[in-house]
């Protein structure tokens, strides 16, 4: 009777176990979310992490290494010595974060990278948007804005990026963009910018050196904020057009702005990317199987699209 009794419950305490929700089975677990810049998007990918963090019951801790390599690497010694189970982050370097990384694996924990890779596959998964597809998909929309605005003659632009920050990143959106519009444009100033305060005084710049200038393509959102602000300080609404990447709450309202500065930008789904970085961890720590490179989908949000651009200020505000 003793060893049926024993049997039964243990068929019963197994059976619970099988219909207990995923929050039940990963209590206890910690996972550490490294971003390096407070901007829109990396807020909003904060966001995903922590609401899969809470619907799958694990405790999550928020970092930034506030773009400097050395306090990426302290904050992953930090999380070693506190025994995360893995760390979801967006690596300064794909070869300098390398060294760190390599700790954090060697000690038993998984890391997921997103928004940027490393080389290698120390990794267990990577969630990224295409940064050629940023670049392309806001080129294809140039393209079309110019053969209406200009055609037949070449438009003079100035590209503001991010080179020194993230160098792979920052050429493949500047090239992107080029490769839909190299045939209409005479570029005259490239130049890094990826604040927002920076960007307008860049831009500025650009703009008084440089008056017949046409079009800005910014290749982040505090580029293309610094942008668009830049071009209204100097009074040249239009007249001088603004293309970028990003989409956030502010860049949204610039599109709807009756000013005609801010033509189009690419979005990226940051709230999908932090979903799926906390997810792919979990999955990776349950041995469920991970796609080891998952690509997340571009967004266009164009001035031309009054409505879809408030479908997505509304989908931002839910």
């Amino acid at each position: 009777m003793i060893t049926r009794r024993i049997i039964l419950l243990s068929t019963a305490a197994l059976t619970a176990m099988a219909i207990l929700p995923t929050a039940a089975l990963a209590e206890g677990r910690v996972i550490a979310g490294i971003v390096f810049q407070q901007d829109q998007y990396m807020k909003t990918v904060q966001m995903g992490m922590a609401a899969e963090a809470k619907d799958s019951g694990v405790e999550l801790l928020d970092a930034n290494s506030d773009n400097k390599l050395e306090k990426e690497t302290q904050l992953i010694d930090t999380y070693i010595a506190r025994g995360v189970q893995a760390i979801a982050l967006t690596p300064l370097s794909a070869d300098g974060s390398i060294p760190a990384i390599q700790k954090a694996v060697d000690a038993g924990i998984v890391v997921i990278t997103w928004g940027s890779t490393i080389n290698g596959d120390l990794a267990s998964a990577s969630i990224t948007t295409s940064n050629i597809d940023l670049g392309t998909n806001t080129g294809k929309e140039a393209k079309a804005f110019l053969d209406k605005f200009a055609p037949g003659r070449k438009v003079k632009i100035a590209t503001v990026a991010f080179k020194s920050l993230l160098p792979e990143q920052s050429n493949d959106r500047v090239d992107g963009f080029l490769s839909q519009v190299k045939d209409q444009v005479e570029i005259v100033s490239s130049q890094d910018a990826w604040l927002t305060e920076k960007a307008i005084t860049v831009v500025s710049d650009i703009l008084t050196a440089n008056p017949d200038i046409e079009m800005i393509y910014a290749a982040n959102e505090g580029g293309t904020i610094g942008a668009v602000q830049a071009v209204k300080k100097a009074g040249l609404e239009g007249k001088v057009f603004v293309f970028g990447i990003d989409g956030t709450e502010q860049l949204a309202n610039m599109l709807l702005d009756p000013d005609n500065v801010l033509q189009a930008v690419t979005a990226q789904k940051p709230f999908e990317v932090g979903t799926l970085a906390i997810k792919a961890a979990n999955d990776v720590l349950d041995k469920k199987p991970v796609e080891k490179n998952q690509s997340v989908p571009v967004l266009s949000l164009s001035r031309n699209d009054p409505d879809g651009v408030k479908a997505f200020l509304a989908q931002l505000k839910s």
